[in-house]
């Protein structure tokens, strides 16, 4: 699947069909994360992925690992992204965190679309706000916030062992987890690339919200 118009006008066209769950939030609990849609460039050296030499046009998702040094969800995968300032929208928040996350300035034109709303088990109301960087988009991570920078191959999302669900005690609901190469990331991250894959790229009306975390995604 390249990075292309083709790939890009799917997208949107089918964020233009889906009508997002929108979550009632206190203010100083709203977040924006921004599911950037890119090329694999040279690849991350994760296991069992490849690490292309050249520039690879191939379509991938912009992911971090954050900082081991945060409060919130040390070194875990995420998505660029974090708290509504006041007067902002999620847009304009989703915008603003790639800037100081990565280092990527993308006009608010190139926003597709958003997903639905996804309420974390720390207490944070998450708005995934979908946005097109194309190819050529060139990152750098800031050390403060980004422990590294990961372009992931939207490939490894459409996997036939994706989404793996693991039973919780105590818990109605299943931990969703999407496999990368030899590794995995957990839900809430994950449960918003199961929702873009099946959103975005197949077109189907799935819902995420009751998807469990697993507990080291609590705090």
């Amino acid at each position: 699947m390249q990075c292309d118009d083709d790939l890009k006008n799917t997208i949107r066209d089918h964020l233009a069909a889906f009508t997002p769950n929108i979550a009632e939030v206190d203010d100083a609990l709203h977040a924006a994360v921004a599911i950037t849609v890119t090329d694999t460039g040279h690849g991350a050296a994760l296991p069992g992925l490849p690490v292309h030499e050249e520039w690879n046009t191939a379509a991938a998702l912009l992911l971090t690992r954050r900082s081991a040094q945060l409060r919130n969800h040390p070194g875990q995968w995420a998505f660029p992204g974090g708290r509504l300032d006041p007067g902002e929208t999620p847009v304009e928040t989703a915008l603003r965190e790639m800037r100081e996350e990565v280092a990527l300035d993308i006009s608010a034109d190139k926003v597709l679309g958003r997903l639905d709303d996804f309420v974390t088990r720390s207490g944070f109301v998450m708005t995934p706000i979908v946005i097109w960087a194309g190819q050529g988009a060139q990152t750098t991570p800031n050390p403060g916030e980004v422990e590294s920078v990961h372009r992931i191959p939207v490939s490894e999302f459409l996997r036939e062992d994706a989404p793996l669900l693991d039973s919780m005690e105590g818990s109605e609901h299943p931990v969703l987890r999407m496999p990368v190469g030899d590794d995995y990331i957990a839900a809430p991250t994950a449960a918003l690339i199961y929702q873009f894959r099946e959103v975005c790229l197949l077109g189907r009306d799935t819902r995420v919200a009751h998807f469990e975390q697993p507990q080291f995604a609590w705090r």
